[in-house]
């Protein structure tokens, strides 16, 4: 036992010395395994971290969350018919009060209207590609809005359709660059001006596709004057919030016959407006994480192909270099077996090393995008293992037939040869 241990330990070293003696050989050598590690760990990593962020984001938004408009997320029945979503009739405050009053199940429910691209203006500032978001009461109670500074739109405004709005950080640092405080400030809109009343925390894109960061909040009465809002070229949308301890199915069945009620849609005849859920979203993001998972392991198979051929080629000069030392070691009693894990151990070492470097490699990657780009990145010691795990693997694949070769040699051939 302990001279396999000693063995072991000599083996690394030799290992760890052909790393300082043959520095370009080993390296280009052990680039394929270094490759290889780094896609693996970095793909598992990658796709960890956004099935955690849309976990996070989703116990954020609510996953008993209904969003009812004329757009469903997904193709239904296989085909997405743009043509006749088209042709669907919007959201109205009507439908949200039926469904306010005839949907037992639902907490709160509210209406919006997203509209991209407008443009602001602060006296000679003006900003463009800015998100507005005309809603109605309970807005924030169904969305994740944090206010930075001032306050949200009181139901009073929200009621009244006030003249009145809730900025996002982006647009607040943009339209007031250097003040420490917009509220009381006047900014125009479409030749309409509202008085600014609350600054929104930054939180970035949410999976419902709201960008608030770059956004406004005015109340829903008051986009008449600026909207069209009979128009097809916009679409309101419903946003209902299941009540604790009833199940979103049930919620979504009951907002469903309610809407059909309110819209006098006929038995038989398919709804005209699309019932939408983040579970949706999720489903099609596993699909997608799949694929990026297939995507990754094929490459990094391949770079594991080409890692090991390069560390069975190492190992064989290795065994050519070592041929005499191999031959004095089996002339004075050294087994076959000890040549062999003399050998395997030494390509494992070398495989580690390089898999170490792709982790390592991983690992400021993830810095950066933590600090950089502000992605929350989830580090797995599980996927770390996984990593070491298959380096060790692919050593034993790769140096099984060298150390073979060696521990087969003959004495008196090893010693002669030059």
């Amino acid at each position: 036992m302990n001279h396999s241990r000693q063995l072991i330990f000599t083996s690394i070293s030799q290992a760890l010395q052909e790393l300082r003696v043959n520095k370009l050989r080993t390296f280009l050598s052990l680039l394929g395994i270094t490759i290889g590690i780094f896609c693996i760990v970095a793909v598992f990593t990658v796709v960890d971290s956004m099935k955690n962020n849309i976990k996070n984001e989703m116990s954020t938004l609510g996953s008993d969350v209904l969003y009812v408009g004329r757009w469903p997320w997904m193709p239904e029945s296989g085909e997405y018919k743009w043509w006749e979503f088209w042709r669907r009739p919007s959201m109205t405050p009507k439908e949200l009060r039926a469904v306010e009053r005839n949907v037992p199940s639902a907490s709160f429910a509210t209406l919006c209207l997203g509209v991209n691209g407008e443009t602001l203006k602060h006296h000679d500032q003006e900003i463009s590609g800015i998100s507005v978001y005309a809603v109605t009461e309970n807005f924030d109670k169904l969305q994740n809005i944090e206010i930075a500074t001032g306050r949200y739109l009181s139901i009073a405004e929200l009621a009244g359709g006030a003249s009145t709005v809730v900025i996002g950080d982006e647009a607040y640092q943009q339209l007031f660059p250097g003040k420490t405080d917009a509220i009381g400030e006047v900014i125009g809109l479409k030749g309409k001006k509202y008085t600014v009343v609350g600054v929104m925390k930054k939180v970035g894109q949410n999976m419902a596709g709201f960008d608030f960061d770059e956004g406004i909040i005015i109340p829903y009465e008051s986009a008449s004057s600026l909207y069209d809002l009979q128009s097809l070229s916009y679409d309101p949308f419903l946003i209902i919030k299941a009540r604790q301890g009833f199940n979103l199915v049930d919620m979504k069945y009951e907002v469903e016959g309610v809407l059909r009620q309110t819209r006098k849609v006929k038995p038989g005849d398919k709804d005209n407006f699309a019932l939408n859920q983040l579970s949706q979203v999720t489903e099609r993001l596993d699909m997608v994480f799949g694929t990026v998972d297939l995507v990754g392991g094929v490459i990094a198979v391949f770079s594991l192909l080409v890692g090991g051929f390069g560390i069975a080629n190492i190992m064989f000069v290795t065994v050519k270099e070592r041929t005499r030392i191999i031959g004095l070691k089996k002339a004075v009693g050294a087994r076959p077996g000890s040549i062999l894990l003399e050998f395997l151990v030494e390509a494992i070492t070398l495989c580690i090393t390089g898999g170490l470097v792709g982790i390592v490699i991983v690992l400021l990657l993830s810095l950066l995008m933590n600090y950089g780009f502000d992605f929350p990145i989830t580090l797995s010691g599980q996927n770390f293992l996984i990593g070491i795990g298959i380096s060790a693997v692919v050593g034993i694949l790769a140096g099984y037939i060298p150390a073979r070769a060696a521990s087969r040699l003959d004495p008196v051939v090893a010693i002669r040869s030059q």
